[in-house]
C-alpha cells in the first residue's frame, strides 16, 4: 500500500476526468448537422407522444438549443429560429411542470437569447424573456456554472439598451469558470467576449484553454484562428 501511494505521488496529482459529452454535444463538437437533426427529431417525437412529461419536454428544449447553436456556428440565421422556437415551447411546458427548476429557467432563457442575433427586430420580445429567465435561473441555482455560462452568453448577445453587453458577459463567464474551471465552453465564450472587448491576447489564452479541455470542438478551433495575436 505504501509503495502504491508513493507511486501515485511520484506520478503527480490525479486530475478529474473531463465530463462526459452527450450525443447532441458530440454532434455539435463535430458540427455534424445531420446527426443533430436526427437527435432533435427523435426528441420531438418522444415529447409529442408524452406532452405532460416534463423530462421529455426539457430533453427537446435542450436538443433544440444545441441545434440553434450549431446553426449560429454555420451562419444559418433562418435555421436558428426554426430550431429555437419549438424549443421555447417545450421549455415553457417543462417549466410549467417545475417552476422552481433553475435548469428549466436556464434552457428557456438560453433559447430566447439564441433568437436575438437571428432576428434583431425580435430583440425586445425575446430579450425580455432571456433576461428574466436567466436572472431567475441565477436566483434559483447560483452555484450552477452552466447557469452563469448561459447568462454570460445571453448578455453577450443582448444589446446594452436591454441590460446586456460585453462587460456583463465577461463577468458572468468568469463566474462560471470560478465555479467549474473544467467547463470548456465557458472558456470559449470568455475568449469570444474578450476578443469583442479588444483584449486579444487574453482571448487567445481563454480559447486555447477551451481547446485543451475539449480538443474536439471545431468551433473553438475556428474562433482561435480568427482571433488576432495582439
Amino acid at each position: 500500500m505504501r509503495k502504491l501511494l508513493l507511486g501515485l505521488t511520484l506520478a503527480g496529482p490525479i486530475l478529474p476526468a473531463a465530463p462526459a459529452r452527450n450525443p447532441a454535444e458530440e454532434a455539435l463538437d463535430r458540427q455534424d448537422r445531420a446527426a443533430l437533426e436526427r437527435i432533435v427529431q427523435q426528441a420531438a417525437e418522444q415529447a409529442k407522444q408524452r406532452p405532460a412529461d416534463a423530462g421529455l419536454q426539457y430533453k427537446l428544449a435542450a436538443a433544440s438549443s444545441t441545434m440553434a447553436q450549431l446553426a449560429m456556428e454555420l451562419g444559418d440565421k433562418a435555421a436558428i429560429r426554426t430550431a429555437a422556437e419549438p424549443g421555447i415551447e417545450a421549455a415553457r411546458k417543462a417549466l410549467a411542470a417545475n417552476p422552481k427548476s433553475g435548469e428549466h429557467q436556464r434552457i428557456l432563457g438560453t433559447l430566447c437569447g439564441q433568437i436575438i442575433p437571428a432576428n434583431l427586430l425580435a430583440a425586445l420580445q425575446y430579450g425580455r424573456c432571456a433576461l428574466e429567465s436567466l436572472n431567475k435561473a441565477v436566483e434559483l441555482d447560483p452555484k450552477s456554472a452552466m447557469v452563469w455560462l448561459s447568462r454570460g452568453v445571453g448578455h453577450y448577445y443582448l444589446p446594452a439598451a436591454f441590460g446586456g453587453g460585453t462587460e456583463p458577459a465577461i463577468k458572468d463567464l468568469e463566474k462560471a469558470i470560478a465555479l467549474d474551471a473544467g467547463l470548456a465552453d465557458a472558456h470559449l465564450w470568455l475568449g469570444i467576449a474578450l476578443r469583442k472587448a479588444k483584449r486579444n491576447e487574453e482571448a487567445r489564452r481563454a480559447i486555447t484553454r477551451s481547446l485543451e479541455l475539449n480538443p474536439n470542438r471545431a468551433w473553438a478551433r475556428q474562433q482561435l484562428a480568427k482571433t488576432p495575436q495582439q
